[in-house]
């Protein structure tokens, strides 16, 4: 299968933030680890946290769990290249978890606008979210795996002890996202905790074996697909589904992009700025899991 890098290259350049832009040269080979990281601390607050619209459809300032989660994937992004500033989000997560090891869905928001309502929602709840905790952790886990200073930090030791708590404690089909967000979370500490291997076959039960999973709440459109539970080949929640539905998946994936060069996201649209940043982000995403997955042949750039 194969994708038009050349009208990518374009989208990218005509469409999508500078940190995408700098993360999709990184990916095909045209910038360096620096300037990556130079376009993440744009969203960067002193506090060590991030917001900023980091998280597309969360366009507050402040610093917010959710962001976090997309400052771990620039971190993984540009290994084996490590930066304090990976150590520092740790730091700052530390200082908003909940006394049970858990993040909160949200913190309160200065700005509301272009802010999707779920997130005011989640900034009201009390309490720690399954959700946040288990993605964020999952993201600081992949970073782990070649940063020493995140993979001993405290925080990160809570929360996966949270989460793996949590998991287990779960009898009833959870909701999409939070199936989601566990089963990567499961897979990141597979090889580091040895009871995720049972806590994901249990969980993979809920599963169907297409791996197409309606969002509640979503969309008409919005689904959850195999390559958004198992994205990476070799891993342990590959093992959810079978080589013909992957392979489905990825044929799927390459056949979505758009004829402007770009990829899209079924979510909800919350603001314009929100919808041109989550197709930067999904065009990214796209592209590497093509890659990484050796199923692309990519032509060359004009």
């Amino acid at each position: 299968m194969s994708i038009d890098l050349a009208t990518a290259t374009s989208f990218m350049a005509t469409h999508a933030r500078v940190l995408d832009r700098r993360r999709f040269e990184l990916l095909t080979g045209r910038a360096d680890p620096g300037a990556v990281l130079a376009a993440l601390d744009g969203y960067r607050n002193a506090d060590g946290g991030y917001g900023w619209g980091l998280e597309a459809d969360l366009r507050s300032p402040e610093s917010q769990p959710g962001a976090a989660l997309h400052a771990f994937e620039v971190f993984g992004d540009v290994a084996p290249v490590t930066t304090g500033r990976a150590v520092e989000l740790c730091d700052w997560l530390g200082t908003v978890t909940l006394p049970d090891g858990g993040l909160p869905f949200a913190l309160p928001l200065t700005v509301r606008e272009g802010t999707a309502p779920w997130w005011a929602a989640g900034a009201a709840t009390p309490g720690s979210s399954l959700q946040i905790t288990a993605v964020t952790a999952a993201a600081a886990h992949r970073v782990a795996v070649h940063d020493r200073g995140v993979a001993g930090h405290p925080w990160l030791a809570r929360a996966t002890r949270h989460c793996l708590d949590v998991i287990g404690a779960i009898e009833e089909r959870p909701t999409a996202y939070v199936l989601l967000f566990a089963v990567l979370f499961l897979d990141a500490v597979h090889d580091t905790h040895p009871e995720a291997a049972g806590l994901l076959r249990r969980l993979g039960e809920h599963v169907p074996a297409d791996g197409v999973v309606a969002v509640e709440g979503g969309t008409e459109n919005e689904v959850l697909r195999p390559l958004d539970f198992a994205p990476l080949p070799g891993r342990p929640a590959r093992a959810l589904f079978t080589p013909e539905v992957i392979a489905a998946d990825l044929e799927r994936l390459a056949g979505e992009q758009w004829d402007d060069g770009g990829w899209t996201v079924e979510y909800a649209r919350i603001s314009p700025a929100g919808v041109l940043d989550w197709r930067g982000h999904a065009t990214v995403h796209a592209v590497e899991l093509l890659r990484r997955n050796g199923t692309l042949a990519l032509s060359e750039p004009a």
